[in-house]
C-alpha cells in the first residue's frame, strides 16, 4: 500500500509537470466556487495548522463523489476525504493532491420511526441534538465529539462508554471504483476506533441509526452533563484534535503520559495539556512539525518509562519533512 502510495504521488507530479490541470477534472462534477487551488489546511482542521492543498473540494452529493473518485483513481491523482478537520495533522508543506470534504450539504437528517437516516456530512453534536429533539435517547454520548457522522463511522468513534457501533444498523458506501452499496450489521468489521470502511478506503455516504425512545428532558440533561464533564477534564480552549492517543489495552493514555513526567511537555507552540495529559494541544503558535515532535517524543518517553507504545488516534496527512 505504501509503494502504491508512492508511486501514485510521483505519477501525479508528473503529470502537473506536463500541465495537467487537476482543477479542468473536478470542474466536469464540481461547480467553480466549490474548487479551492492552493487552499491552506489550516483553515480546515481543528489543530488550526496545516499547509496548502493542491486542491480542495467542497462535495455536495454522492453522485458528485460517484465521478469524481474513479476518475482521480485513473489519472493516478492522490485524494483525501475529509469531514470536519477534527482528527486530521496536515503537514506544513500541505497535501500534494485533491482534499474532498464532505460537509453541511451532505448532512441532511431525518427520523424512520426511532431510527434517524444522517447524511455523511451531518455533525455527530447535530445529530445529538437532533435525536434528543425527537426524544431518541442513545446518542448522547456523540454530542461533544467535533466530527461528522461519516468520520464518526469510519473511526468508530466514542466517548463516555459510547461508540457508534452501539447504534449504527446500516451504512451506505461508496468504493474507489464509484460503486455504491450497503453495509449492515457485523459487516461493518468495527473495532477500537477502526472499521471496515478505514480498512477498505471505502466512502460513507449515509448511516442508519437506531436508538430508542426516551424523554426529552432526561435526554437533554445527561448532554448537559457530559459537557460539563468534558469542560472540567479537557482543554476545550485550545485547538487540538481531541484525544491524541488510542488508549491502550488495560492503560489509559493521559496517566501514562503523566507519569512519564510529559505534563506541560512543548516543542514550540505545541504542548500535552497540563489539563488532561492525553491530549497534544496548540497553545497558540504551533505548526504541524512542532504538534508531530510532540507526539512523537510522548512515544519515545512513555515507551522507555512504561514499556507501552502508544499509537496516535490523530491522522498524519501530507509532507511532513
Amino acid at each position: 500500500m505504501a509503494e502504491q502510495s508512492v508511486l501514485c504521488i510521483l505519477r501525479y507530479r508528473r503529470q502537473c509537470a506536463r500541465g495537467i490541470k487537476v482543477e479542468k477534472l473536478m470542474n466536469a462534477y464540481v461547480p467553480e466556487e466549490d474548487i479551492l487551488s492552493k487552499e491552506p489546511m489550516w483553515k480546515h482542521t481543528t489543530f488550526r495548522v496545516g499547509g496548502e492543498a493542491d486542491c480542495f473540494v467542497r462535495i455536495s452529493s454522492p453522485s458528485q463523489l460517484a465521478g469524481l473518485i474513479p476518475r482521480l483513481k485513473e489519472k493516478g491523482i492522490p485524494w483525501f476525504i475529509m469531514g470536519n478537520g477534527s482528527n486530521l495533522l496536515v503537514g506544513d508543506k500541505g497535501f500534494r493532491g485533491v482534499i474532498l470534504q464532505i460537509g453541511s450539504k451532505m448532512g441532511a437528517l431525518s427520523t424512520e420511526g426511532s431510527r434517524i437516516r444522517a447524511g455523511a456530512g451531518a455533525l455527530l453534536s447535530a445529530a445529538a441534538k437532533y435525536a434528543m429533539e425527537q426524544g431518541l435517547a442513545g446518542l448522547e454520548f456523540a454530542s461533544g465529539i467535533p466530527g461528522t457522522v461519516g468520520g464518526g463511522v469510519m473511526m468508530n468513534a466514542g466517548a463516555y462508554g459510547g461508540e457508534m457501533k452501539q447504534v449504527i444498523r446500516s451504512v451506505t458506501v461508496l468504493d474507489e471504483n464509484g460503486r455504491v452499496f450497503e453495509l449492515e450489521g457485523g459487516a461493518m468489521e468495527f473495532g477500537y476506533r477502526t472499521s471496515v470502511i478505514k480498512r477498505r478506503r471505502l466512502i460513507v455516504l449515509e448511516a442508519v441509526m437506531a436508538l430508542e425512545a426516551g424523554d426529552r428532558e432526561e435526554i437533554r440533561a445527561k448532554m448537559e452533563e457530559l459537557a460539563a464533564r468534558r469542560k472540567e477534564k479537557q482543554p476545550l480552549e485550545f485547538a487540538s484534535a481531541g484525544s491524541t492517543f488510542k488508549r491502550p489495552e488495560g492503560y489509559f493514555a493521559g496517566k501514562l503520559i503523566m507519569e512519564a513526567g510529559l505534563r506541560g511537555y512543548g516543542v514550540g507552540g505545541a504542548r500535552v495539556s497540563e489539563k488532561h495529559c492525553g491530549f497534544v494541544i496548540n497553545a497558540g503558535e504551533a505548526c504541524a512539525a512542532d504538534i508531530a515532535a510532540v507526539i512523537k517524543e510522548v512515544q519515545r518517553r512513555v515507551k522507555e518509562h512504561s514499556g507501552v507504545s502508544l499509537e496516535p488516534e490523530v491522522i498524519f496527512l501530507g509532507d511532513f519533512a
